[in-house]
């Protein structure tokens, strides 16, 4: 079945956009777009956001699509071999190379927050955490000083329970581990989900949150916000790092890229926007603050739970959609990890899989959760060691990953890329996206690059 013998395809279309769904909608899209769009201004985030996706998202989807099918390889030898007849050059395995360090230093952090999540899930269900009642802003915070940053055996046992957990999943192999659990996952993660935006929009003073969320105040609408918006999108695409291609370059040659990244920025956006939709109305409800920044989540939603009927059983389902939205996007990012050091080493996957999920939580989950504890005097470039990993591979590699990706393409992929886009007909189309990619995309990118670092 597959266009290339060694490698097998996804099983269908929509299989494959559920689980680059899975891999876009984690963290990205149910914690961090909304405390971004309370600390800058409702709806005027939200506008750009959409905005984003179609000037920056669609293209840089269709980027890492046409490198990964192409060549239908790892993410390192996807800059290697040879291009329209000639020998890539060998530094551009560097971009590739910037794509794993950046996987690596996203999991890195990105698992403990499942650990935090877990610790959440866990406490509720147990009483140590008790929202039957109305609680303060003061007794969410003591609880989250004492059983996360004060923590860090407990938050480091539900992190590990996290790693094993993607680890049963990785075993079973990309098609029948990783294709099948998003094939069950997302249709989960959308059921909790919209059970959450109707018990928040129903709730009494749930328009005053929805007028904050969607009616746009423009006075907040800069560049250099849109120019923040714009690098968001890379975050809640999982650009940057490998995954796309490293999931397309399973995909058939038969499929459309371009409609298959239409619909991936479209079911992005939709769930990011929705995640607006379970929060937004709720906080003004209840008279929280939606500017609380990332303890949005962890810090200020227990108290709205608190005031909530049956509060604790939406608190248990809202904190296992983030749980379902990490799990899915983890599993592609340790794919990329993962498939890299299996095609290049020809060891085992079990092994593979093993020297990932271990090597991550030694050399980065550990250092990231006692960067809260017996490490926090612990600085790396001023910043605490769980922002460190944040910082680097989300404002620095990412980054230069998505601008050696997009030069790449305009400049030694050149016509193989226009080729692999082609499907009945779409020239228009094709030429007008290469063009875009080769000269303004580039700009774009350095633009963001430049501005995270300042």
């Amino acid at each position: 079945m597959s266009s290339q013998p060694s490698r097998q395809t996804w099983s269908s279309r929509l299989t494959y956009i559920l689980t680059v769904a899975g891999a876009t909608v984690g963290f990205g899209a149910t914690w961090r777009f909304p405390y971004l769009v309370g600390e800058n201004g409702g709806g005027a985030y939200v506008f750009l956001f959409c905005i984003a996706m179609f000037v920056i998202g669609i293209p840089m989807i269709l980027v890492e699509n046409v490198i990964g099918r192409r060549k239908g390889v790892n993410t390192l030898d996807a800059f290697a071999g040879t291009m329209n007849g000639k020998p890539v050059a060998k530094f551009w395995k560097l971009v590739g190379w910037s794509s794993l360090l950046g996987a690596f230093g996203i999991m890195a952090y990105y698992m403990v927050l499942g650990g935090w999540v877990i610790s959440y899930i866990v406490n509720i269900i147990g009483g140590g955490l008790d929202i039957s009642q109305p609680v303060s802003g003061e007794l969410t915070k003591a609880f989250f000083v004492e059983h996360i940053e004060n923590s860090p055996w407990e938050i480091a046992f539900y992190t590990l329970l996290f790693v094993l957990v993607n680890q049963w999943i990785l075993v079973k192999g990309v098609i029948g581990g990783i294709e099948k659990a998003a094939k069950y996952l997302m249709p989960l993660l959308f059921v909790f989900l919209i059970a959450m935006v109707v018990r928040n929009v129903t709730l009494p003073g749930a328009m005053e949150g929805i007028t904050f969320y969607l009616k746009p105040d423009f006075s907040k609408i800069t560049p250099q916000l849109f120019v923040f918006v714009l690098g968001q999108v890379f975050f809640a695409l999982s650009l940057g790092f490998g995954v796309m291609i490293t999931l397309s370059s399973y995909l058939d040659k038969n499929e459309d890229l371009v409609q298959t990244a239409v619909i991936t920025a479209i079911t992005n956006t939709l769930i990011a926007v929705l995640a607006g939709f379970m929060i937004f109305p709720s906080l003004f409800s209840f008279g929280v603050a939606p500017n609380s920044g990332p303890t949005l989540v962890f810090q200020s939603l227990p108290i709205v739970f608190s005031n909530m009927w049956a509060g604790p059983l939406f608190a248990v389902i809202f904190f296992s959609l983030l749980l379902i939205a990490a799990l899915t996007t983890s599993l592609t990012i340790y794919e990329v990890l993962i498939t890299t050091i299996q095609e290049k080493t020809k060891i085992r996957r079990s092994m593979a899989i093993t020297l990932v999920l271990a090597g991550i939580f030694v050399l980065g989950n550990l250092p990231s959760i006692l960067s809260y504890g017996p490490w926090k005097d612990v600085s790396v470039l001023g910043r605490n060691i769980f922002d460190a990993f944040d910082y680097i591979s989300g404002n620095i590699l990412f980054m230069l990953t998505a601008l050696g990706s997009a030069l790449f393409v305009g400049f030694v992929m050149k016509d193989e890329a226009k080729d692999e886009l082609l499907y009945k007909g779409n020239h228009t189309t094709v030429n007008i996206w290469f063009m875009y990619v080769k000269y303004l995309v580039p700009l774009v990118i350095l633009l963001i690059f430049v501005s995270n670092l300042f």
